[in-house]
This record gives C-alpha cells, structure tokens and sequence, in this order.
C-alpha cells in the first residue's frame, strides 16, 4: 500500500514514536454501504473486536460482508503515537497496526465464527508482514474487549497452530491483547474496496481449515 524498507518489521521503542497530534485527524461520518455512524457506540446485546491482518482495505470489506456485522471502520491501534496519520503509521514510527475495529450482534454471528474467518483470511505465521506488505503496521493481531473474548481467542490459536503444525507451516505470530485505543483512519479509507471495487487488495490465507467457530 505503501512504500517499506526492511527497519519497518523492528518495532519501535515508545522513545522512538512520532509525536503525533492532540486532536483526532478527519474521517468519515457514516458507514458507505449501511449508512450508519461511524463512531456509533456498540448497541445493547451487541459486542466489538478489533482485528489486524495486514492491509486494512481487504480486512473490512472480509468482515463487512458476515452477517451480523453490524458496523466496520478502519484505523490504526497497538502503537504508541496519539492520532496518527496514514502517512506516519506507514513510516513505521508510530508503533500501529491497521485494524478493523467490527461491532457485531452475537445471536446472529458467534465470537467464534469471526475467529475463524480471522484465521482462514492471512497467514498468521508471518511476523511483521503480510504477504508482500511488510513493516509492523501488517502484523497478526486480535483486540478483545472482554476475558470471554480473550480465553476464546486463544484457545483458537491454540487450536489452529496445531492444524498450521500438521501441515508444515511455521508458529502464528499473533498477538492477543486487550484492545487498546483506536484511532479512526481517514475519510477514504473507510470502506476503501466498497468505494474503489477494483482496489488493491493483499489479504490471502494459508489454505489451512481453522477447527473452530463452525456454527453461529
């Protein structure tokens, strides 16, 4: 997406970071396909999750289209620069990763069944790239925002480094964390591959079935 040398896969030292700003940068107001707010707060009986997997455009647009998503949107998240833009997270100073924070309603989509689409969706074994996009803004990582979120989310990893194992691949890399403070990305690129259909897009998996999440 966009240029990277071989320093962007160390990450930063909170010393290191950019400045950054005090107030937010500019992003959309309402979601492109659904209309929605995009800084809506999660609705009762509904839960968030923030996912990184490389190249935010292609992650969304994976999530947007689960029903019982309710909401999407793109930003940046797991770094150390307050309000960062594009151009600093790309500079590999900020310490971010592009995420895709996702509200869903769990009677209609289980926590699991986004895992699964998680896994199945990148390569989670690849460090601090994904594919040909490389720097630690690409890197494997799943945001909770609850202990059930987080005991769930690594028993899947557990679960899928076994099946990685099984079929020759290396160890996931993915982070589990609590989700930290989430920057909204800017305006255009918010449902960047809904907008530009033909978009770049490097999102791919390994082809490995991940054993959980296989019921709603």
């Amino acid at each position: 997406m966009f240029g990277f040398g071989a320093d962007k896969t160390r990450m930063i030292a909170p010393a290191e970071a950019l400045p950054g700003r005090a107030g937010a940068i500019a992003t959309a107001d309402t979601h492109a396909i659904s209309g929605r707010p995009l800084k809506a707060d999660v609705p009762d009986g509904m839960d968030a999750v923030i996912f990184g997997m490389g190249c935010f455009w292609g992650v969304e647009r994976i999530f947007w289209q689960i029903p019982g998503v309710w909401l999407t949107m793109v930003g940046y998240a797991g770094g150390f620069t307050p309000n960062p833009t594009y151009e600093e997270v790309c500079t590999g100073k900020t310490g971010h990763n592009e995420v895709v924070r996702v509200i869903f309603d769990p009677a209609t989509v289980s926590f699991e069944a986004l895992l699964q689409k998680f896994w199945e969706s990148h390569d989670p074994t690849q460090g601090m790239r994904q594919g040909n996009d490389r720097g630690t803004q690409y890197r494997s990582g799943i945001y909770v925002t609850s202990d059930a979120q987080k005991t769930a989310a690594e028993a899947s990893r557990a679960a899928y480094g076994a099946r990685l194992q099984q079929a020759g691949l290396g160890a996931i890399t993915t982070e589990i964390l609590p989700a930290p403070e989430f920057y909204f990305a800017e305006d255009y690129h918010q449902q960047y591959l809904h907008k530009n259909p033909q978009g770049y897009c490097g999102i791919g998996g390994t082809g490995v079935t991940c054993p959980i999440g296989l019921t709603a």
